[in-house]
């Protein structure tokens, strides 16, 4: 089986402030199924490393007040594609991210306060039919198609 995730995740250095980190339980996991790495940010077009952002309503603003959301908006889009093109019916992505977060993201203040929520790829893909997951649900999905 296919299963999209964050590239981050899988310790590519592609996350806002440079950084990756192999989430524990995702080379298990790889030894049975293929992993797709992706980063919706890089897909929409921005750099490694970026301004950190958050979501407002529908828009994606960086904490220096620049609106990137036609960038995570065109990233959301080609992670789709991918999804499609690969028959991902699972996705693993970053949690709290402004693309990525599933269920709970930051209140779009800098100041780490959590709000109910989704990213704009985490949402696309959800409407779309995929299943998605933060990291700390990797055992969960484990559960799921073991």
């Amino acid at each position: 089986m296919n299963i999209l995730v964050s590239a981050c995740l899988l310790g590519v250095h592609c996350r806002y402030d440079g950084n990756g980190v192999l989430q524990e339980g995702l080379e298990q996991l790889s030894k049975k199924h293929h992993l797709i790495p992706v980063c919706p940010e890089i897909f929409g077009g921005l750099a490694t490393p970026r301004d950190p952002a958050e979501r407002i309503g529908e828009c994606i603003i960086t904490k220096k007040g620049e609106d990137v959301t036609a960038q995570y908006t065109k990233g959301a889009e080609e992670i789709l594609q991918l999804c499609k093109f690969y028959d991902c019916h699972y996705a693993i992505l970053k949690e709290r991210s402004p693309s990525c977060g599933y269920g709970k993201i930051y209140d779009g203040t800098f100041s780490g306060i959590l709000i109910e929520g989704n990213g704009v790829t985490a949402q696309l893909l959800a409407e779309h039919g995929i299943e998605v997951f933060g990291e700390s649900k990797i055992s969960e999905l484990c559960s799921k198609i073991s």
